[in-house]
């Protein structure tokens, strides 16, 4: 199996890695001292397995978790137990190992990775309120931060170029990332992309005339194509 270890420790990553070397079908690929490094990493390769431990600067192991859309399998590293009930929470996290981390334990986590079914590693949490809670919010890249929305809050987003301009109602923001990327991540039944340029926030319309709808102070100019759809998702007297 392929993997990554994810702690803010040295230490922790050094000895991880030392367990991993006792057993013949883990390689370890990359070690990450922050989350946000891994996510990055993730955006552009695909692993087996995560060690990832609980707490770190800014950005926690749970944190990390939702941010992923499709998980792999992810054993859970910390010296704090008091988490192992809401770590249980999530399906593809498939153990929990508590620090300092003897190696017979450590043989048993990696046995329930081989066994944890397939079926399971697609789902970040469970159709409960985990799930609806990930509709709630997205994390955004700024500056090597990740910055949570609130989705509702979201009533804009304009393509420029290899950047969008996402609006809120307290602030925009500019992330480079794609109109297609972020679309899949809205739910459908509050945005719809009214133009090749903008996603909006059906609920957030104030104004429609002709060819182009009204949001705050913004005139969004609206397609031949899409417009049937608008109408379609409007609740007309």
């Amino acid at each position: 199996m392929n993997c990554i270890i994810i702690d803010d420790e040295t230490t922790a990553r050094v000895i991880i890695n030392q367990l991993c070397s006792q057993i013949d079908d883990l390689t370890i690929l990359e070690e990450f001292p922050n989350a946000i490094q891994a996510i990055k990493y993730l955006n552009q390769h695909e692993v087996d397995l995560i060690f990832l431990d609980i707490h770190m600067p800014d950005f926690t192991g749970f944190d990390f978790i939702q941010t992923l859309k499709n998980p792999p399998k992810i054993i859970l590293t910390t010296s704090d137990a008091n988490f192992a009930i809401e770590a249980f929470e999530y399906d593809c996290i498939v153990d929990y190992l508590v620090k300092p981390i003897p190696f017979p334990r450590f043989e048993k986590a990696i046995q329930k990775a081989r066994n944890f079914a397939a079926t399971n590693t697609t789902a970040t949490q469970t159709p409960t309120d985990q799930e609806s809670a990930s509709d709630t919010h997205l994390y955004i890249n700024i500056d090597r931060r990740l910055i949570k929305l609130e989705i509702p809050s979201i009533y804009l987003i304009e393509a420029k170029g290899d950047y969008i301009n996402v609006k809120t109602e307290d602030k925009n923001y500019t992330v480079h990332s794609t109109l297609k990327k972020i679309e899949d991540k809205l739910p459908k039944d509050l945005f719809l992309k009214v133009h090749r340029s903008y996603i909006i926030n059906v609920k957030k319309i104030i104004d429609i005339e002709d060819n182009s709808v009204l949001i705050k102070k913004d005139v969004i100019p609206v397609s031949r194509s899409n417009r049937p759809e608008l109408m379609k998702r409007l609740n007309l007297l």
